[in-house]
Parts: C-alpha cells; structure tokens; sequence
C-alpha cells in the first residue's frame, strides 16, 4: 500500500511513536500524533515539524477527527485505549512500530523474544554481528526503536531485533529470520490476560517464517519446545541441562554443537571462558551462538566473540567492591523470573533489594527463593505491602520496610559486611518511582558510588 498523502495515526509519543512519525513523514504519509501526556511533559515532539493541527496531545482525540487509513501503536499504549478498538472494529490496521520499521527492509531480520535475557542476547547477537564486518543494528525493545536505524539496510545488512509481547502483538507481515524464542513464565498478564495469550502473543515472532528461515527454542522449557512441530521453519533446539544430539547444549563444561545426522559433535566454547555469571546466561549464549552461525561466522569467531563479551548494564551488573561488599545492579530484573535467576547466580550472602510496581505476578514461589538465598530483605514501593506478606508466608526472617528507594539502599547498605552482596533486583517494574529501569539502576549506582569514598 502506498502511505503518500495517506492519513496515519501514530498512537504514543515516545521514542517508537517518535521514531514512527520520522518514517511517515519520510514515506509521505499525513501524520497525526496523539499522546495523553501534555506538550510539556513530552521531550522533542515539537522538533518533529508536525503541523500543530495534527499534534493531538494531553486527550484522546475522536476517532472520526482523523479517520486513519493506518494505526501505529507504541508499545506502551494499551490495546483497549478506544481509538485502538474504535480502528479494530472498523477493519483498519493497527500495527506495531516494529512492522512498520521492517517494511521494504531486506536485511537479515534476527529477532529475540522471550520472558528473560532478552536484552544480554540481543546485545550479544549484536555484537558477534559485528564481527561479520556486515553493515549491522541493534535495536526493538533494547531502548532504540527500529524505524530511526534501518533507513539505507540493504540485502547485506543485518538487524538484530529485541522484540516485546507488546511489539509483537501487532504486526502484520514482519518476517523474521532468525527467530529466538529464549523462554516463558508468567509476566505481563495484566495486560495479557493469561499464560496462554501471552503465549500465543510471543510466538508470533515466528508467524510469517519459511523453511528457509530458522527458529532457536530453549529444549528446556516445556512450552516453548512444544512449538518446534508446528512451526514452518528449521528448527534448532538449545539446553544447558540435557545433552542434545541435534542442537546446542552441554557436554561437561563445554558448550557443543552436535548434528545427529552427521554423527558429529563440535566444541565451541568452555562455560568457564565466560563472563556472564549464572546457569541462565548459558541460555542466552546458545541462542546467540546459533543465531552467529546462521548468518555466517565460523565456530571459532563464535568462540572469539563469546569470549570478550562482558554483559550489559543494568542486567547483573557489577557497580564495584565496596569494604568488602560486592555491588550488583541488576534493575532490569523487573519480574519474579528474572529476579529469581539473579538470586541462583550469587553463593555470597545476598542482601536483596526488591519492589516496585507490581505486572499481575504472584511473589510466593519467588520468596521461597529468597528464603533460602537472602540473609536481608529490604522492601520499597508499591507491592512492599503484596511482596511482604508473601515474604512472611514463605518464612523470610530478616524484612525491613524502605520509605523510599534512596533510604532502601542506605538501609541495604547498613545491612552488609564483607563478603556479602547487596543485589539491586526488584521483580517489579520501575514504574511506581521511576521512567525506566535504567534511570533506577543508575540512581543505584550513584548512591553507592556517593556512599563510598573508593573502590577497594
């Protein structure tokens, strides 16, 4: 379809619908932008050259206002809001910005999804893509919207793609190549509703694949293996549990690549060689790994790159060693999941910082966890009152309620000795305190880094 002189509405004025309206304009289209925020609580909106007419800001607009030939919903904006299901009942499209940013793209797609590490593989893909010497971006989910990097991709390029259940939620005839579906636990069910829809959202990353194209499952997670038979494209498994004979996993403290047919098994890298901490990281290593292959590196680049890879903020990263105490921000541990997984990757005495606004999510099975990982637990937010009630029910001894998140590091910190680790990750989002998890995890670092005089 061509979008010349054609009316778009672009639905949230962040960095996607931002980034959204860039294309629009590029590609010709009329473009109307509407957010809830007023122009005053936005950032760069009035650089875009809007007309002011079609600045529809701080209000929901009518629909029949703009009468769109096109929705482009950001992935923040709730699928309910009435302009959304005002164009659904019409027939209109809705789209996601992502299905807009690949259209006419002819890169190589790769696309992680997934509940966890969906940030530390893509980051990692994005960097063994590098090494290709390929014109490449990393983008999606990851805090850069897609459509402000494709523009000038050609058929040697290659995106990698960090893609939400809100991002795929929308899309049309998105195809991704190399698509990774890295594991599932219950996560944003306020807005989906249940485990299956969230399901079925997630999996569309795989809708509009061919046999040519290859989809990475994780072997260990029962309801993403299940989808390998239905799906039209080649399938990889990874484990870092089970020794696959088709597929990536581990053999003692290797990981392997082994193909049955062939009755051979590859050595890639040692578990030791690496820097990302926890059992969980090996599943995002694997994913990355087949994903490298698939477009092209050989097994020893793959090795190389795997190597020197040290992770990515805001996900267990290391702030320093402080009297003896190991700082660990990992603020984008934002549900119960990833949260846990942080807490198995420490044998240090953890002191646990935890809360925010809670995503629908049950904390009993997580404080079970820190019952027995977590010597402290500090509370701050708006599930303090949900996550302490499920902390005295699973039997957590040592509870102690923060007034705010700068007094929940103080109080953190008051907490540790040598040899302990305080450990930033709250199983809820930043939303209740914060814009992000990244503005969280750097206010943790400041206080830290301000608390002491210097590294020891």
């Amino acid at each position: 379809m061509k979008w010349i002189n054609k009316r778009v509405l672009v639905i949230g004025a962040g960095l996607s619908g931002q980034a959204a309206v860039q294309k629009l304009q590029y590609l010709g289209s009329e473009v109307f932008l509407t957010d809830g925020k007023s122009l005053e609580q936005l950032t760069n909106v009035e650089e875009m050259g809007l007309d002011p007419e079609h600045l529809l800001v701080g209000r929901v607009p009518e629909f029949e206002e703009i009468n769109p030939v096109l929705v482009v919903l950001s992935p923040g904006v709730s699928p309910k809001l009435s302009l959304v299901q005002e164009a659904i009942s019409q027939n209109i499209p809705v789209w996601s910005e992502v299905e807009l940013a690949m259209k006419n793209c002819p890169a190589l797609c790769v696309g992680v999804t997934g509940t966890n590490g969906k940030t530390t593989t893509t980051s990692l893909i994005g960097e063994l893509a590098k090494q290709t010497g390929r014109p490449s971006i990393i983008a999606g989910n990851i805090g850069v919207a897609l459509s402000g990097q494709v523009k000038g991709l050609g058929e040697t390029g290659i995106v990698v793609a960090e893609l939400s259940s809100f991002q795929l939620e929308f899309i049309d005839k998105l195809r991704v190549h190399v698509a990774i579906l890295l594991n599932l636990t219950p996560d944003h069910l306020d807005r989906h509703g249940s485990l299956e829809n969230y399901l079925e959202v997630k999996a569309r990353i795989f809708e509009n694949q061919t046999p040519t194209d290859l989809a990475i499952l994780n072997w260990d997670d029962p309801l993403v293996r299940d989808l390998g038979p239905k799906l039209r494209s080649r399938v990889l498994y990874f484990s870092p549990t089970s020794f696959l004979q088709d597929g990536i996993s581990l053999w003692h403290d290797q990981i392997v690549y082994a193909e049955k047919e062939k009755k051979n098994m590859i050595p890639i890298i040692s578990r030791k060689d690496l820097h990302l901490r926890g059992a969980h990281n090996l599943e995002n290593v694997m994913a990355a790994a087949a994903a490298a292959r698939a477009f092209g590196l050989s097994w020893t680049e793959i090795a190389e790159g795997l190597r020197q890879f040290k992770g990515v903020e805001h996900r267990q990263e290391v702030v320093g060693t402080y009297e003896g105490v190991l700082f660990v921000n990992d603020s984008k541990g934002t549900n119960t999941d990833a949260a846990t997984k942080a807490l198995l990757a420490f044998e240090e005495p953890l002191v646990l910082i935890a809360g925010g606004k809670n995503k629908g999510l049950d904390f009993h099975d997580f404080m079970k966890v820190v019952q027995v990982k977590a010597k402290s637990l500090i509370l701050l937010g708006l599930a303090a009152d949900e996550m302490e009630q499920a902390a005295r029910d699973e039997g957590v001894q040592t509870i102690i309620r923060a007034s705010t998140f700068e007094d929940g590091v103080e109080k953190a910190i008051a907490e540790a000795i040598p040899g302990d680790v305080v450990l930033l990750s709250p199983a809820c989002t930043s939303w209740d305190m914060f814009k992000s998890y990244e503005e969280r995890g750097e206010l943790f670092k400041e206080l830290v880094r301000r608390h002491y005089s210097k590294p020891i």
